[in-house]
């Protein structure tokens, strides 16, 4: 089990490595954002079918 302590550092470094790899690569970070909503996007577009055809 993790400390309240440790989950504090974890987040603060996991912050720390997205705050770099956003000035150090922002492209990459801008593809990497615009893949994860189009996954969420599609996803949703898929679960909306889903019932859709349910109900139908």
């Amino acid at each position: 089990m993790l400390t309240a302590r440790t989950k504090k550092v974890l987040t603060y470094l996991a912050i720390a490595f997205v705050v770099f790899y956003l000035y150090s690569r922002p492209a990459e970070a801008a593809s990497a954002v615009r893949g994860v909503f189009d996954g969420i996007t599609n996803g949703a577009g898929q679960l909306a079918l889903f019932f859709s055809r349910l109900t139908a």
